[in-house]
């Protein structure tokens, strides 16, 4: 390591640049971040399947870092993917800048790379879900976990097309 450098794993916004980073197998860690509570879920070995696993709530950021940190270490995590909440038209606004500050302190606790997805509607998509019956609403448990899930599921299915198409799109 060079003077100036760290070891702190990088936070990025591009599928195939975090794609890269990875190893082949290995479990992901998704993060639905929020103000008072973030929902957590992980991927299988293979990313083939998202699970939501709890809604933490934030008391102190740094035991939110030591569960995340124990969660990862359970689940054999080797990449982290942190909820970007962009507006519908693109703006990031504070909202985002404290995702993307999370995903910083996530990436330089955990040394692992860092996702920032887009979770535009994903708490709406859980919901409806949940309103069609294809989910059932937890008694009386925040919908933050399984709106996790369905921001890992949106990044395993960015990581797949990655995978098919190469980092420029094409079919590979």
């Amino acid at each position: 390591m060079n003077a100036g450098e760290d070891d702190t794993a990088p936070v990025l916004a591009d599928a195939a640049a975090f794609a890269a980073r990875l190893p082949e197998r290995g479990a992901l860690l998704a993060v639905d971040p929020g103000g008072r509570r973030v929902g957590v879920a992980a991927s299988d070995p293979t990313r083939t399947l998202a699970t939501p696993l709890e809604t933490v709530t934030v008391r102190d950021p740094d035991r939110l870092l030591e569960r995340l940190a124990a969660l990862a270490r359970e689940r054999g995590a080797v990449g982290v993917v942190v909820g970007h909440p962009v507006s519908m038209d693109g703006r990031r606004g504070p909202a985002a800048e404290a995702a993307r500050e999370l995903a910083e302190r996530i990436a330089a606790r955990l040394r692992l790379p860092v996702l920032l997805q887009d979770e535009r509607l994903s708490t709406f998509a859980v919901e409806e879900a949940i309103r069609e019956g294809r989910l059932r609403r937890p008694r009386r448990a925040p919908l933050d976990h399984l709106a996790a899930a369905v921001i890992l599921e949106d990044a395993l299915e960015a990581l797949r097309r990655v995978r098919r198409h190469g980092p420029a799109g094409e079919p590979s």
